[in-house]
This record gives C-alpha cells, sequence and structure tokens, in this order.
C-alpha cells in the first residue's frame, strides 16, 4: 500500500509527538534526535517531523512512500515518458534510513517518491539536497 508523506518542520519534537500520537492514535514508528515518522492507517499517511530543518509551522517536503523498488523504477519510468524533470537517487541514505528514490519537479513543489530498504544508523540526508534543488529553482 502506498501512502502519502507529509514531512512538517516543527519548534518542540516532544510536544508535536505527543499531539500526533493523540491525534491519530497511533505512536510514532521512529524517533531520533530532531526526528520522528508515524506510520498511519487511517488514513494512510507517513507524517515525518523535523527540528531545526526549517521554519517552524512550514512544510519541509511532500512525496509518496511506495511498497517497492519496483514501484519507484515505474515512477522513474512514467516522468521520463512525461518529460518531468527528476533526480533519481539510489541506495542513500535518509532520515535514518536506506532509500531508493526520486525527486520529481512540479511547478510549485518537489514530490518525493521512496521504498524504505532498511535502516540507516544517521540522519544524512543526501537527498535533502535534491529537494532543495528542485525547490530552489
Amino acid at each position: 500500500m502506498s501512502r502519502v508523506q507529509l514531512a512538517l518542520n516543527v519548534a518542540d519534537l516532544d510536544a508535536s509527538i505527543d499531539f500526533y500520537t493523540k491525534l491519530f492514535g497511533t505512536e510514532p514508528a521512529k524517533v531520533r534526535a530532531g526526528y520522528a515518522n508515524f506510520a498511519i492507517a487511517d488514513p494512510p499517511l507517513k507524517l515525518v517531523l523535523f527540528t531545526g530543518m526549517g521554519e517552524p509551522g512550514s512544510l519541509n517536503h511532500i512525496g509518496v512512500e511506495v511498497d517497492s523498488v519496483e514501484a519507484v523504477a515505474a515512477v522513474i519510468t512514467r516522468a521520463d515518458d512525461l518529460g518531468i524533470p527528476q533526480q533519481i537517487q539510489e541506495d542513500v541514505s535518509c532520515c535514518f534510513a536506506v532509500q531508493d528514490k526520486t525527486w520529481v519537479e512540479g511547478p510549485d513543489n518537489g514530490w518525493e517518491f521512496y521504498y524504505v530498504k532498511g535502516d540507516a544508523p544517521a540522519m544524512s540526508c543526501d537527498s535533502r539536497r535534491g529537494v532543495e534543488n528542485l525547490l530552489d529553482r
């Protein structure tokens, strides 16, 4: 099952975790320094919280978490066929996870389509360069 990802910049990670745990009735799937994510079943949503990555209360980025590497490849092919600019990244470490992904450039926002292959020990976020490059154009 694919789900939309909404990544938010927050001022207080603990207060935000508490609020979203209550709001969606689920505990975070992963919590690290300056970072948390929720895998919410209803509605299907991957909610990601960052501190120190942007203005609190602002959108960090949007995306879609997909079920497989093949699903990422299908998005890459579709974007290529449609002539949509993208930045493809394989085996990148971002958000404490190893991922295959592509960042596609929309008129106003970059979209991240990604598959999580496993855990990573650090935030790293080589892919954040991707979203910054897309959004700065």
